[in-house]
């Protein structure tokens, strides 16, 4: 895959971008290849978490500058071949049936600040920092920027990340909840591996439509949300997860959830 690595293994994949030369900036090659590799980890039953890291210093540097600077006066078709291709990426990640882990392994801007923050569990460096970065080339959020944010830390930090562009450095993203922890850099793969094991381990089929639930209740009323619940748990009760949770708890051992 251009730009991207993916390893699967004892039902984890891990996706890395993998331009650590151009700090991972996305092209589109990178976009359809993270695209593939996400629609893989969506439809592969032998998937059940997937891990999205970056290779080398950075994280992700965001869109490709160079690529857009030159452009010219196409720039708003490549803009938009480029975006439409990266968004059906982030699309998959974020509603695939099966939890998301991001490790800022360092720096994430723009496009980059998106993906870091998609994760259900988001587990950042300490060398990592946040930086919108859209404000300083005269452009406006992709990725889901705009969206995430605000619901992470609140529409007045949003919107002084956003439109200041002032960097978020690694102990301020953990106290505003912008990520789960901050680790050393060293500890960042064992965490994400312990962190993703025990995901992989878990009810993968409660978890998504846990995540399915969370991720639609800013849209949806209390009393709708309270029907959605009913129905999400009469379905998962039904299912062959709850009868090994249930029987391993009454044996007084541990939950197979794999063989479920």
């Amino acid at each position: 895959m251009d730009g991207i690595g993916l390893a699967v293994a004892d039902g984890i994949a891990t996706i890395t971008l993998d331009r650590a030369e151009a700090g991972n900036a996305i092209t589109l090659p990178l976009a359809r290849s993270l695209l593939a590799a996400a629609i893989r980890c969506q439809t592969d039953d032998a998937i059940r978490c997937i891990v999205l890291t970056g290779n080398g210093r950075l994280f992700c540097a965001g869109g490709d500058v160079q690529l857009l600077a030159g452009a010219g006066d196409n720039r708003a078709q490549v803009l938009s071949e480029l975006i439409a291709t990266f968004h059906a990426a982030v699309q998959r990640l974020a509603r695939a049936p099966k939890p998301l882990v991001t490790l800022v392994n360092g720096p994430a801007a723009g496009a980059g600040f998106s993906l870091a923050i998609l994760g259900d569990v988001v587990i950042g460096a300490r060398s990592a920092h946040f930086t919108a970065a859209y404000g300083a080339i005269g452009l406006t959020p992709d990725g889901g920027l705009s969206w995430l944010l605000p619901r992470l830390v609140g529409l007045r930090r949003a919107q002084d990340i956003i439109l200041t562009n002032r960097r978020i450095k690694a102990d301020e993203a953990e106290a505003i909840g912008l990520v789960t922890r901050i680790v050393d850099d060293e500890a960042l793969a064992a965490e994400g591996m312990k962190v993703a094991t025990a995901l992989a381990n878990a009810p993968v089929a409660a978890l998504a439509a846990s995540r399915a639930l969370l991720a639609d209740s800013f849209e949806t009323g209390f009393e709708a949300q309270l029907d959605r619940e009913l129905r999400s748990m009469a379905i998962a009760g039904s299912g062959r997860e709850s009868e090994e949770g249930l029987s391993a708890l009454i044996a007084r051992r541990p939950a197979n959830f794999r063989g479920a």
